[in-house]
């Protein structure tokens, strides 16, 4: 079932520890088919070293198991959220990333303060609140994605592709499951691009407005000139 899908969710956990984003078992990819309306994710747990295509779960958008002998990661009621609340995405990413972490810790937003933010985020990347105590006690990881999607009620999923979960740590998501870890990578390099320029200017100013449209419309929308035709 799903094979395909299947192993380009693989190869997309795999690429999250290429890229470093992974410690021990702190992450997950996932991706769905739109037309029978089942996720494919990594099992909960399960070693990178140990993971294949064939042992990934296939769940359907209400959780429940459809294939597979491994119980699904604990973040897949998140992920099914995104799924159920931003149709055009088709894969999505958790990570605990040292910097992007940070700044959820902080539960502080990351401020576009260059143009290489400005070429993957239109805007200040968000954060999304802290759950309450009967938030956390009852269907916590569902609360969790019900939070970030109701911190995108005013907001685009697919101008701005990630989100800081207060406290937590940092989700993405995109057209593809391997786009949605590319979303993953670049958060991470922005977080740490800040942290550092707050160390050396802790009152740096964001990018001017003129300067983000300018940046994020290179390589987005039907104006983007970036990359070859």
């Amino acid at each position: 079932m799903l094979e395909a899908l299947k192993r380009r969710v693989c190869e997309a956990n795999l690429e999250l520890v290429r890229q470093g984003l992974v410690t021990l078992t702190w992450g997950n990819v996932s991706g769905i088919d739109r037309a029978s309306g089942l996720v494919v994710i990594k099992p909960s747990g399960v070693s990178y070293d140990a993971l294949t295509a064939d042992i990934l779960t296939v769940v359907d958008l209400d959780g429940k198991v459809v294939e597979g002998a491994y119980a699904p990661s604990t973040d897949t009621p998140t992920h099914l959220c995104f799924y159920r609340a931003f149709p055009n995405i088709g894969g999505a990413v958790h990570t605990h990333s040292t910097y992007a972490t940070a700044f959820a810790q902080a539960s502080r937003e990351i401020p576009c303060l260059g143009t290489t933010h400005a070429d993957h985020f239109f805007g200040s990347v968000p954060v999304a609140r802290m759950p309450t105590e009967e938030e956390i006690a009852h269907d916590y990881e569902t609360h969790i994605g019900n939070i970030i999607v109701a911190r995108f009620k005013e907001l685009d999923p697919e101008s701005m592709p990630g989100v800081l979960a207060a406290g937590h740590g940092p989700f993405t998501w995109g057209p593809t499951p391997m786009k949605a870890v590319e979303n993953a990578v670049a958060l991470e390099a922005v977080a740490q691009m800040a942290a550092i320029t707050f160390s050396l200017n802790p009152v740096c100013a964001p990018l001017p407005q003129a300067l983000l449209d300018k940046h994020y419309a290179r390589k987005h929308g039907p104006g983007a000139y970036y990359g070859q035709k």
